[in-house]
């Protein structure tokens, strides 16, 4: 896709002006490969207003120069070194730079090789464009939304009181690659009984028992892109009254974080949409975390949605919607989907059913 990459580099040339630099240094891997396309281990770019330089090490000359065909190549081990020095023979007299990666240490040695050359914070501005994605991009989400979709349909099949938290989890992950993933978004949650309170619980050889809440947060690698769904069911008996409160519950502050999903959105005020059913129900304080966040090439990007975000929704933004109520010691239930927000309503792209199936 060199066009689309040449069209992302020029949507940066236009923060140049904003920070009062001729050139802009990416160090961060994941913004080198949205600006490139180039998937190796070390790299960093160079973009000046009227081209760019790819610097990488040895191991890549083969594969950058197939995966990056438009960008002039420098090979040194030392990338980030490289290209500024090649900056200051160029002329470059100002020099962005990704500042919340490069470390201390690294900001001194290249301070020393740009000698009479200024480095300037770029800010986030790579990260900025990021949040807002391309057709491309977005195709590349459903289909590791779809892929996602299809090993937990197989996978609650084999649900069954008996098996553990870390068995499932390994089994949701085999059949997402089975189905063509290449890799997992983040490792799988798999949550059962009391476990499922703990939002981020790492499985274990817990044993699901009957009546148990079991939630289950996974997701999908396809295409350098992460697809990212919770799902929460009841196994081996119909669910007990409160259990399906706070399913319901749940499942209609997802509904109205989804619905207020909008170009222009107030990312704050997404949040509330659903926050505010679960706080007038009286389970504020259970509900933990933020309503969601951007989706992409790394599994949380900008924007942010919580109740001290400040950002607005942009159409062709994937984001995550995910409240969840957790009751420490009983169990607790999160809903999460993945949709871009688009103009005419969002686009939801993991359908797995969201009723509170009994296994």
């Amino acid at each position: 896709m060199p066009d689309n990459h040449e069209v992302r580099r020029a949507g940066l040339r236009h923060s140049l002006t904003d920070v009062g630099a001729d050139a802009a240094l990416i160090t961060r891997l994941v913004n080198v490969r949205y600006l490139t396309g180039f998937t190796g281990s070390n790299a960093a770019l160079l973009v000046t207003r009227d081209g760019g330089v790819l610097a990488t090490d040895g191991r890549y000359i083969t594969q950058s120069a197939a995966e990056v065909p438009d960008l002039e190549r420098v090979i040194d081990r030392l990338c980030p070194e490289a290209l500024v020095a090649r900056a200051r023979h160029d002329g470059v007299r100002a020099l962005a730079f990704e500042a919340h990666d490069v470390t201390v240490e690294r900001h001194g040695t290249l301070t020393n090789l740009a000698e009479e050359m200024a480095l300037r914070p770029l800010g986030w501005a790579v990260e900025g464009l990021r949040s807002v994605k391309d057709e491309d991009e977005i195709a590349l989400l459903r289909e590791a939304c779809a892929i996602a979709d299809r090993a937990l349909t197989e996978l609650l099949e084999t649900v069954a009181p008996g098996r553990t938290e870390r068995e499932l989890a390994r089994e949701l992950e085999s059949r997402m690659l089975d189905h063509g993933a290449e890799d997992v978004s983040f490792a799988t949650i798999v949550a059962s009984g009391p476990n499922s309170a703990i939002p981020h619980h790492q499985p274990g050889s817990r044993a699901v028992e009957a009546g148990d809440l079991l939630k289950i947060d996974f997701g999908a690698l396809y295409g350098g892109y992460h697809s990212d769904c919770t799902r929460t069911v009841v196994v081996g008996a119909q669910p007990a009254a409160w259990q399906t409160e706070l399913h319901q519950l749940v499942r209609e502050a997802q509904r109205a974080g989804r619905h207020a999903l909008a170009p222009g959105a107030d990312a704050k005020e997404v949040d509330a949409a659903a926050r505010d059913i679960i706080v007038a129900a009286g389970y504020g304080d259970q509900f933990t975390h933020g309503l969601g966040h951007g989706v992409g090439l790394e599994i949380h990007e900008a924007p942010l949605m919580g109740y001290t975000a400040d950002a607005r929704l942009a159409d062709r933004t994937p984001v995550t919607v995910e409240p969840g109520i957790y009751l420490p010691g009983r169990g607790g239930v999160r809903i999460e989907d993945t949709l871009v927000v688009r103009d005419a309503g969002p686009e939801l792209l993991t359908t797995t059913s969201k009723e509170l199936l009994v296994l």
